[in-house]
């Protein structure tokens, strides 16, 4: 519960139009796509950096916690306000402070959508390269903190290359700024990629000058059916060995095409065990030669079809229909976002489906493979205490494989609170004793998200 006159400080700083303490009010903001449920004790909707300080420094005061969020998109629960406290809610800073084409960067504040910023760069000829499914409804501030990627990160990469320079409000109320507004910059230490992937808990950022990119002459689609998986991840190496990247590289496995075709009966070949969904983009010169070499590099025993589509809106249609499909094999998805180096997927995919065979639970694959990004999806009923075990060990064991491919946790969607537990099968504890240090250094009072990305003690 907060005081009483934390709340009338509060109400000093927002009208009640931005200040919620009504638990009917606050409970939108006690969730996130993680689906579970931590009630905030009140939420403020700061419009500016000013009003962004002084709650902070109020909550060192009280010390209370305070949650930045964006628009609750995150699947990781990182925004989850699970030791009670004030959600910081940036969804209404909406401002786009400045487009200039000459020096290709926007600068925006937090909760500006993604969506916008493509809206807002497109008509000078550019794009901002991150591209989450949520992108239609996730902040670029939320993208910041938790370096957001998507399918086009195979070509362009993650946020964390489109970023140039923050402003932001640390844990202890210092107004910081990083980065630079050019290309090139090496003064002092790189703060800016410091905070993306953060998740809050080191800063609150108000302000990102975003580097944009030349929106492309061309783009076209590749279809690729194959008649057993190995035949399919074959062909993602030999298209990542390639000079000629893909600006997309999507993999779905057999029990994915089975749920399309349940919706699409004609969209897919009868035979189709295992797809790639490829796009190339660039000049009308060089398109039709990487589709060339494409195709040839899915020419194995296994392929079924490789053909060149035109209609990627109808491409990526199917693909992001998926993750809600996954709901008609069961009621809950335990959705993990891993990445391992691209030459070990096909141990990595035969190993996943091995050990859900093991266990008895049903398993769905899908992802960015050109990145190594796999969505691992495991799907159970919580309602059965043995499956949900099962599905546990089953979880650990992936993991523990990830790492000893050399790959990793997470590639897209955090830790939050949904992976801490597992944070130091990846990060050896002198390594996280520094992260704890620099956490402590920005944050010392621990009221910026507290309880995330470290394991609990």
């Amino acid at each position: 519960m907060l005081s009483a006159e934390l709340i009338t400080a509060l109400q000093d700083i927002f009208p009640p139009e931005r200040f919620y303490s009504d638990p009917t009010d606050c409970y939108a903001y006690a969730y996130d796509n993680s689906r579970k449920i931590f009630p905030p004790d009140a939420v403020v909707f700061p419009l500016t950096s000013k009003e962004v300080q002084r709650t902070i420094t109020l909550c060192n005061y009280h010390q209370v916690p305070l949650i930045p969020r964006g628009r609750g998109t995150g699947t990781a629960g990182g925004s989850l306000p699970e030791q009670g406290g004030i959600a910081l809610s940036m969804e209404r800073m909406l401002n786009i402070i400045s487009v200039d084409p000459a020096n290709r960067v926007i600068v925006t504040e937090p909760g500006v959508l993604n969506q916008s910023v493509q809206n807002a760069a497109k008509p000078h000829g550019f794009f901002w390269p991150p591209d989450p499914s949520s992108a239609a409804f996730s902040t670029v501030g939320g993208n910041i903190a938790t370096g957001a990627g998507g399918p086009h990160a195979v070509k362009y990469g993650t946020t964390r290359e489109h970023v140039l320079g923050l402003k932001a409000i640390t844990g202890s109320g210092q107004l910081i700024t990083t980065g630079c507004y050019t290309t090139k910059g090496v003064v002092g230490y790189d703060l800016t990629r410091l905070l993306i992937g953060s998740e809050g808990t080191l800063a609150v950022i108000t302000e990102a000058t975003l580097k944009l990119s030349a929106l492309p002459s061309l783009i076209a689609g590749i279809t690729a059916h194959f008649s057993h998986l190995s035949s399919c991840t074959t062909a993602i190496v030999n298209i990542m060995a390639l000079s000629q990247l893909p600006s997309a590289l999507e993999f779905l496995d057999a029990r994915s095409l089975d749920l399309i075709r349940h919706h699409y009966p004609e969209m897919l070949p009868k035979e189709s065990r295992a797809m790639l969904m490829i796009e190339v983009d660039g000049s009308h010169i060089d398109v039709p030669d990487s589709i060339c070499a494409i195709i040839k590099a899915c020419q194995n025993d296994g392929l079924i079809s490789a053909t060149r589509t035109d209609d990627i809106a109808n491409l990526w249609k199917a693909r992001k229909a998926l993750s809600p499909l996954l709901r008609e094999i069961a009621p809950k998805k335990i959705n993990e976002d891993v990445v391992v180096p691209v030459n070990t997927l096909p141990q990595f995919l035969d190993n996943v489906t091995q050990l859900s065979t093991h266990y008895k639970i049903n398993n769905v694959n899908f992802g960015h493979a050109g990145n190594g990004n796999i969505h691992v999806n495991l799907l159970i009923n919580p309602d059965d205490p043995d499956e949900v075990s099962r599905a546990a060990c089953c979880l650990d064991e992936i993991f523990n494989l990830v790492i000893k491919l050399r790959g990793t946790l997470s590639g897209e969607h955090g830790i939050g609170s949904e992976k801490r537990a597992f944070i130091t099968k990846e990060i050896d504890f002198a390594t996280l004793d520094l992260m704890k240090g620099i956490k402590k250094v920005f944050d010392p009072a621990n009221i910026l998200n507290p309880g995330k990305l470290f394991p609990q003690n």
